[in-house]
């Protein structure tokens, strides 16, 4: 039987359809898992590359320091709202936050964007359980620092407390000094306490032992309770305490994720939602 070239056009158009119609089906019933979108692309370049990422991350840390100095001068000195009584006496600490503030965890970040994926507990785990996370620009500097002036050094995490001796292993790979007479990494559900994830107790549960001289931190979770509001009502909290940024509260970059992304949109949507959501409120006027 001979073929005529009708018959060829007809077949290349109906290969074609067949093969958008694979392309629709593979998009739509993949992209829960597996997504092609760049909302997290750019951020996450920025801060693996860009010399701006490095020199925010590195001169707040640097100021860090010189406000340490000073209130170790000034014995009154406390970056805790709530200290009133003779706090003068007693032991001087400062409270950091671990992930993207001592540990950048931008190559677990990477591997999602890589994988098409979104987060989950899982992977994140395998990440943590690998303990080998670099440091932040110039926390370390930061951290000894301190610790030559006889400051504790104080963590508090919302890594959840199963994953505390990987961190531990993490930071001592860093050679960060971690005391055996004191907890000094506070994690999330940990016992006795079983922590919240809200901060606030275990910033407080420091303050009743130490003198905290600065709160160091990438969310504004780590510095007040608050932080899951509208971000309208983000912002006009940390209005409410302008006079302490950069005096005695240090917030490193990190626009990649944190509780300004679960303000914007509830993590229980699906991903399609999420999105939806996110490009609707980017079309939005201020």
């Amino acid at each position: 039987m001979t073929t005529t070239p009708w018959h060829f056009r007809q077949t290349d158009r109906m290969f074609t359809h067949l093969c958008w119609v694979v392309l629709v089906l593979m998009t739509g019933t993949g992209c829960a898992s597996h997504r092609d979108t760049h909302e997290l692309l750019d951020s996450l370049l920025w801060v693996r590359t860009s010399a701006e990422y490095h020199v925010l991350s590195s001169t707040t840390y640097r100021q860090a320091g010189e406000a340490l100095d000073r209130a170790l001068r000034e014995r009154t000195w406390s970056a805790m709202p709530e200290d009133t009584g003779d706090i003068a006496n007693w032991p001087p600490a400062v409270i950091l936050d671990l992930d993207e503030t001592v540990l950048d965890n931008s190559a677990f970040e990477g591997w999602l964007v890589t994988q098409r994926a979104t987060f989950s507990p899982s992977a994140w785990d395998d990440w943590v359980r690998e303990a080998d996370a670099p440091a932040v620009p110039g926390a370390l500097d930061f951290i000894a620092q301190a610790h030559s002036k006889g400051v504790a050094i104080l963590f508090i995490t919302n890594r959840h407390a199963g994953q505390e001796s990987s961190t531990r292993l993490n930071l001592e790979k860093l050679g960060v000094p971690l005391p055996n007479d004191f907890d000094t990494v506070l994690s999330e559900g940990e016992p006795p306490f079983n922590w919240p994830a809200d901060k606030s107790s275990r910033r407080q549960y420091l303050a009743n032992r130490f003198r905290i001289l600065l709160l160091i931190g990438d969310d504004l979770g780590d510095f007040v309770s608050g932080a899951g509001d509208t971000p309208e009502q983000r912002v006009r909290l940390a209005r409410e305490h302008s006079e302490r940024w950069g005096t005695t509260w240090f917030l490193l970059p990190n626009p990649m994720y944190g509780s300004w992304e679960r303000a914007l949109v509830s993590p229980s949507l699906s991903d399609d939602d999420r999105l939806k959501a996110k490009r609707a409120r980017a079309g939005a006027r201020r």
